[in-house]
């Protein structure tokens, strides 16, 4: 194990309509390749929270937030990784989103929280039930 922790923004882009992007890993993925998951990035050295989601939505799905609403923490230790991941609600455009990172993703699609594809990111469950416990995903 590395022995350090790191700090992840993760974050559950939505159309404020009901439904959620999740991407499907390709084989180059970090970690987890073919299974759905929500987007995320590591926090840089000096910057903000809001600053991190912004980057990491636009790279990863070529759109820029129009509201970012942190939902929790979540303290996620994994053989090898430790990570402290600030979870949040993000309304995208679906016009707009699209795959801008082509070796990470197969594909990104659009999803309602009762139909969701499969498999699952072994995170993804967890960081659901944040999202659907608060305004933005409680509806």
């Amino acid at each position: 194990m590395s022995e350090q922790v790191r700090v992840s923004c993760v974050f559950v882009c939505h159309d404020g309509n009901g439904r959620i992007l999740l991407a499907k890993r390709s084989a180059a993925a970090r970690d987890e390749p073919g299974t759905w998951d929500t987007g995320a990035g590591a926090l840089e050295f000096g910057e903000t929270f809001d600053d991190a989601v912004t980057r990491e939505v636009r790279e990863e799905y070529t759109a820029t937030p129009q509201d970012i609403t942190m939902l929790g923490v979540r303290n996620v230790v994994r053989p090898g990784s430790h990570w402290v991941a600030l979870v949040f609600a993000v309304r995208v455009d679906p016009a707009v989103a699209r795959i801008g990172e082509p070796h990470k993703f197969d594909e990104l699609e659009w999803f309602t929280v009762d139909a969701l594809p499969s498999p699952l990111h072994s995170q993804l469950p967890a960081t659901l039930e944040l999202y659907a416990s608060s305004a933005v995903g409680g509806r």
